[in-house]
C-alpha cells in the first residue's frame, strides 16, 4: 500500500513542562445538553452584574457627591475616570456573560442530522469545494497532517490545494530543503490515495448502473468487505505514521482513528443486518459505497502565486488566498516576460498550462489545523437547508489540541477553548464573526464582496480584506453590508495549534490586537446600510460586535489606570468586586466544562497581565495605521517546534509590571489605602507567578541577552549591482520592448533604461540637472 515518504527526518520528541497537560483526549464533538439549572444560573449572572454596577454607581459614587459636594477638582476627576474604567471592564464582563448564555441555549437546542439524512441530501447533489490551504515557511510534517485531514473529507467534488507562499528560489539550504519537501507532499498524498481511490470508484460505479431494489447477501459480503479493505489502509497509515506531539497523536488519534471507527463500525453493523437477515436496499448499499469512493478521491495539489508576475506578492495570508480565488474560474497559459513568468487568461478548450476550476464553496484551512472526518459534509448540509440561504460562510470555531507540552500552551488552549464557546453564543444574537482558522465559505458570496484594481497592468482581486492583518473580521462586516450573514455550527470539528513558547504567542496575541479599532467605523456604516433596507438590527448584536472589536482597548488601557493610578480609597467598594464575581465564576465554570481546572480563572488572569504590554502595542499599532494610513506588516504566528525568542521590550515588560506593582504595593501600605494596596499585591503576585510559570526565568535571560545585544550585529549590506554599460543597455531589448521607455523631461531621466525587473538603471552618461 503505498506511502507518501516523510518530507525530513523526525524531529525529537520534545520534553514535557511539569504541569503541563496529561490528558490527549478531545472534548466529544457534540457538547453536552446544558441543563435548566446551568442556563438560569447564566441568566442570574447577566442580573446581577447589571445590578450590582447599578448598586455601586449609586450609593458609592453619586452618594459621595450628594453627601460632600465636589469638593475637589482632583476627587472629582478620579471619580469620573474611575466609573468610567470600571463601566468598561464591567461591560467587557456582561458581554461575556450574554454570549455564554446564548452558547448554551444553542448547545440545547442543537439536534445532530442523522448520517443517513446527511446522505440522502448528498445523494442527486454534486456541489464541488476547493480546500485553500495558505502556507508559508512551515514545517512540511505540520502541514502534511493539516492536508490529510482535508484529503480524507467525504466530498463529492473537493480539491485541496496547497498555498505555498515561500520565496520561490531560496538561496539557503536549510529553506530550500524544506521548500522541497513541502512543493513533494500533494504529490506523496496523491500517490498514496491512488488504489483506493481507484478501488472504489470502480465499485461504486458498477452498482449506480445496476442499483437493485435490494441486494443480496453475497453482495453485503461484498460491500463489508469493501468497509473492511478501507479499514486495513487506515490501519496501515497509522502504523506508518511517526508520532513526535500531542498534535500527531491528534491526527492518529482522532482524524485517522476518527476514520478506522467509522468504517469498521460500518462494516460491523452490515455484518449484523447480515446476520439477522435484515434486508438492505440497494440505495442505501450505494450511499455507503459512495461515502467510501467520496472520501478517497480527493485531488491534491499545491500553487505558488510568487512563481508570477501578474499575481500580488504582497506579504499577507489575505492575498496569498486572494491570489487564487481570483484565478478561480479560469485557463491560463504561462508566458515569459522579462518581468518574470505571467498568467494570461484563454477561452476554455484551448491548450492551457493551468486549469482553476470554479468550485461551489470554498473552504480555508490554517496550515496547523486540522478538520474532523465528517467537517466538510455536515457543513455544507446545514448551509443548504432552506432558512440558511444566505448564510455565507460558516465554521466550527476551533478547539485546541489537548496534551500541551508546555504550560503556557495549555493555558492558551484553555482560553481558545472558552472562545469556541464564546462564539457559539454570538451565533445566537447574529453577531458571528468569521474566524480564519477554517471556514467554508459560499464562492457567490465571495464574488459579491470582490474588490478589483489594477497594479502595474495586471489586475489584482481581493475578496478576503487585507487593510489589517485580521483580515478574517473586516471580511465578516463586508459580507453583513452586503445582505450575507454567517453563522457558527454548534460541534467541535474543527482542531488548531496554539503558541507553545511566549515569543510565538506575542505575536499571535499583538496580531489580535490590533485593527479592530479601524474596522469599528465600517461596522456603524454597516448597520446604517441595513436598517435602511428594512433588516432589524439587534442592541445585543451591536453590542456583542462592538465589544468584540473594541473591548481589548479599553480593557488594556482601563487595567493600566488601575494599575499605575493611586486612586482615592472611598471610590473603592465591595460592590465592585460583586459585579465582577459573575463573570469570574461563569468563566471557572466555563474552564470546567472544557476539561480545565477551575482555578485556572486566576492563573488566565496573570496571564493576561504579562499580556498587557502586548495588547497595548497592538492597540498603538491600529491608531498608528490610523493616522498613516499604512498597512501594518502582517506577522504569521510560528508554526515550528523549535522556540521562538520574545522581543526586548516584551520581555522587560513583565518584570516591569511586577516591580511597579510591589511599589504601588509599598507605598499605598504607607499611606494606608488598603483597597490599593491589596489590589497591588494581588497583581503582583500572580504576575510573578505568570512569569515563572508560563515564561520562564531562565529563558527570560536568554531572550534578554539577546535582545540586549542583537542590536550590535549589523546586518551584512548588499554589494550593489554595478552600473550598466551602454553596451549592456542596448543589449537588453527584451525589457525595451516589454517595458517601453519611460518618457522624461530631462536630459538626467532620459539617460536612464528599464532594467528587467522594472527599475531604472543609470547609464554611464554622466547626470546634470536640468537648468
Amino acid at each position: 500500500m503505498p506511502n507518501p515518504p516523510s518530507p525530513t527526518s523526525a524531529p525529537k520528541t520534545p520534553r514535557r513542562q511539569w504541569g503541563a497537560e496529561k490528558r490527549t483526549e478531545p472534548l466529544p464533538i457534540v457538547h453536552e445538553r446544558p441543563s435548566d439549572r446551568r442556563i438560569a444560573l447564566a441568566r442570574l449572572a447577566i442580573v446581577a452584574t447589571i445590578v450590582f454596577w447599578v448598586v455601586y454607581i449609586v450609593y458609592t459614587v453619586i452618594a459621595e457627591f450628594l453627601n460632600n459636594g465636589t469638593q475637589s477638582f482632583q476627587f472629582t476627576t478620579q471619580a469620573i475616570s474611575y466609573v468610567v474604567v470600571v463601566t468598561f471592564l464591567t461591560f467587557s464582563a456582561l458581554m461575556y456573560l450574554v454570549a455564554r448564555h446564548g452558547a448554551l441555549q444553542r448547545f440545547a437546542a442543537h439536534v445532530r442530522a442523522p448520517r443517513a439524512e446527511i446522505d440522502r441530501h448528498f445523494a442527486d447533489r454534486s456541489t464541488s469545494m476547493t480546500v485553500l490551504v495558505p502556507s508559508y515557511a512551515e514545517e512540511p510534517d505540520v502541514v502534511t497532517t493539516t492536508l490529510w485531514s482535508a484529503a480524507l473529507q467525504e466530498y463529492p467534488e473537493l480539491r485541496v490545494v496547497l498555498l505555498i507562499d515561500d520565496p520561490t528560489n531560496p538561496t539557503d539550504d536549510d529553506k530550500r530543503a524544506r521548500l522541497d519537501a513541502t512543493r513533494a507532499i500533494p504529490d506523496a498524498i496523491t500517490e498514496a490515495l491512488r488504489e483506493p481511490s481507484e478501488r472504489f470508484r470502480s465499485a461504486l460505479l458498477e452498482w449506480e448502473v445496476e442499483h437493485p431494489e435490494s441486494i443480496l447477501d453475497s453482495e453485503i459480503e461484498e460491500l463489508i468487505e469493501h468497509f473492511r479493505w478501507a479499514v486495513e489502509w487506515v490501519d496501515a497509515r497509522i502504523a506508518q505514521h511517526t508520532v513526535t506531539d500531542h498534535v500527531d497523536r491528534f491526527f492518529v488519534d482522532q482524524v485517522l482513528g476518527g476514520l478506522r471507527t467509522e468504517f469498521a463500525t460500518t462494516a460491523d453493523a452490515l455484518d449484523a443486518a447480515r446476520s439477522n437477515q435484515h434486508g438492505i436496499s440497494g440505495e442505501m448499499a450505494v450511499h455507503m459505497l459512495r461515502r467510501l469512493a467520496r472520501t478517497f478521491t480527493a485531488e491534491v495539489t499545491s500553487f505558488e502565486r510568487k512563481a508570477y508576475a501578474s499575481l500580488s506578492h504582497e506579504a499577507n495570508k489575505a492575498m496569498n488566498l486572494n491570489a487564487y480565488i481570483g484565478l478561480m474560474g479560469g485557463a491560463y497559459t504561462r508566458e515569459s516576460t522579462p518581468q518574470g513568468p505571467v498568467l494570461r487568461a484563454v477561452p476554455f478548450g484551448h491548450d492551457a498550462d493551468l486549469v482553476v476550476p470554479e468550485p461551489d464553496y470554498v473552504l480555508t484551512l490554517d496550515a496547523d489545523s486540522m478538520l474532523l472526518r465528517d467537517y466538510c459534509v455536515r457543513l455544507v448540509h446545514s448551509m443548504e437547508q432552506p432558512d440558511n440561504a444566505r448564510v455565507a460562510v460558516t465554521q466550527t470555531p476551533y478547539s485546541s489540541y489537548r496534551g500541551a507540552r508546555t504550560r503556557i500552551e495549555r493555558l492558551a488552549a484553555a482560553t481558545t477553548d472558552i472562545q469556541h464557546i464564546l462564539h457559539q453564543g454570538f451565533s445566537h444574537h447574529n453577531a458571528t464573526f468569521w474566524v480564519g482558522a477554517n471556514a467554508v465559505i459560499r464562492k457567490r458570496a465571495l464574488d459579491d464582496i470582490v474588490q478589483v484594481e489594477t497594479t502595474g497592468g495586471f489586475v489584482i482581486k481581493r475578496y478576503v480584506k487585507d487593510r489589517t492583518v485580521i483580515e478574517d473580521t473586516e471580511s465578516s462586516i463586508d459580507l453583513g453590508t452586503h445582505g450575507w450573514t454567517l453563522t457558527n455550527y454548534p460541534e467541535r470539528l474543527s482542531y488548531s495549534a496554539t503558541p507553545p513558547d511566549f515569543g510565538s504567542l506575542v505575536i499571535q496575541r499583538r496580531r489580535w490586537a490590533n485593527g479592530g479599532l479601524l474596522i469599528l467605523p465600517k461596522y456603524f456604516r454597516q448597520v446604517r446600510e441595513r436598517r435602511a433596507r428594512g433588516e432589524r438590527v439587534s442592541l445585543i448584536e451591536i453590542l456583542l460586535r462592538v465589544n468584540y472589536m473594541s473591548s481589548i482597548a479599553w480593557a488594556s488601557f482601563g487595567l493600566v489606570f488601575l494599575l499605575a493610578y493611586p486612586y482615592d480609597s472611598r471610590l473603592l467598594s465591595p460592590v465592585v468586586l460583586l459585579a465582577a464575581l459573575p463573570y469570574f465564576l461563569a468563566m471557572a465554570s466555563d474552564l470546567h466544562y472544557s476539561g480545565y481546572k477551575r482555578t485556572d480563572v486566576f492563573r488566565i488572569y496573570g496571564f493576561n497581565l504579562v499580556l498587557l504590554p502586548v495588547n497595548l502595542a497592538g492597540v498603538l499599532k491600529s491608531l498608528e495605521q490610523a493616522i498613516t494610513s499604512k498597512k501594518i506588516p502582517f506577522a504569521r504566528t510560528p508554526k515550528v517546534r523549535n522556540r521562538t525568542a520574545t522581543p526586548f521590550l516584551y520581555v522587560v515588560a513583565p518584570y516591569a509590571i511586577i516591580v511597579f506593582s510591589i511599589v504601588t504595593l509599598v507605598r499605598d501600605v504607607q499611606a494606608e489605602n488598603w483597597g490599593n494596596a491589596a489590589f497591588a499585591g494581588f497583581n503582583a503576585l500572580l504576575a510573578l507567578y505568570a512569569v515563572i510559570a508560563y515564561i520562564g526565568i531562565g529563558t527570560s535571560l536568554v531572550d534578554f541577552g539577546y535582545g540586549a545585544t542583537n542590536w550590535l550585529y549589523a546586518a551584512p549590506r548588499r554589494p550593489k549591482a554595478p552600473a550598466a554599460t551602454e553596451q549592456e543597455a542596448a543589449v537588453d531589448w527584451q525589457s525595451v520592448l516589454y517595458h517601453g521607455t519611460i518618457p522624461t523631461h530631462s536630459r538626467a531621466t532620459s539617460d536612464h533604461v528599464v532594467s528587467p525587473r522594472g527599475s531604472r538603471t543609470p547609464s554611464s552618461t554622466t547626470e546634470r540637472s536640468n537648468a
